[in-house]
């Protein structure tokens, strides 16, 4: 069965995206799921940034081996569901390949419409979320921490795993039993 493909995307993939990816890693299964993450200006393998990693703990999750990476565009091809940190970060995967908007998605804007939608598969889901995405609040930016200080960090690893909540709930909840279909 092929799994369904997130993949989160932040600035320099040492803060928002590791912590996204981690967050929807340890509750998807992996069976159905594979995550990964990237930087749209990502440095080549740094470590996760100390504060994240902090964070990371804080909620109850331990960080993994993680190495940053530039995002290219075969990630962007191969994935189902893109979710950046920021708009910013969907303008430049949308630059690099303008047939992705239709599964790029801010995390919060994403969570937003997975929330109210009444698709009935993973697919259908991306699809609704498309069509909707007028409808979604405009608010959707997670602030970047990177040398903040650590109550940002705070209030950052908060908010997106506010998100990845909404989101696991509705991914796990359309992967029972569903066919994900192709691409």
């Amino acid at each position: 069965m092929r799994r369904f493909t997130i993949l989160t995307i932040c600035t320099a993939n040492i803060c928002r995206s590791p912590l996204m990816e981690i967050l929807l890693y340890d509750q998807l299964d992996p069976r159905r799921f594979e995550i990964a993450s990237a930087g749209v200006r990502g440095w080549d393998a740094a470590p996760i940034d100390s504060m994240v990693v902090l964070e990371i703990a804080r909620l109850g999750h331990q960080p993994t081996n993680h190495l940053s990476r530039m995002l290219e565009l075969h990630h962007v091809e191969q994935a189902d569901l893109l979710l950046t940190a920021a708009r910013e970060h969907r303008a430049a995967v949308l630059a690099m390949s303008p047939k992705a908007l239709r599964k790029t998605f801010t995390l919060r804007e994403f969570a937003a419409l997975a929330a109210s939608s009444e698709a009935e598969s993973l697919n259908d889901l991306v699809a609704d979320a498309s069509r909707r995405r007028s409808t979604a609040p405009t608010d959707v930016d997670v602030p970047d921490p990177y040398r903040r200080e650590p109550e940002v960090h705070r209030l950052v690893a908060d908010e997106i795993a506010d998100a990845v909540d909404v989101v696991v709930d509705r991914l796990t909840d359309l992967s029972r039993g569903h066919p994900i279909g192709q691409r």
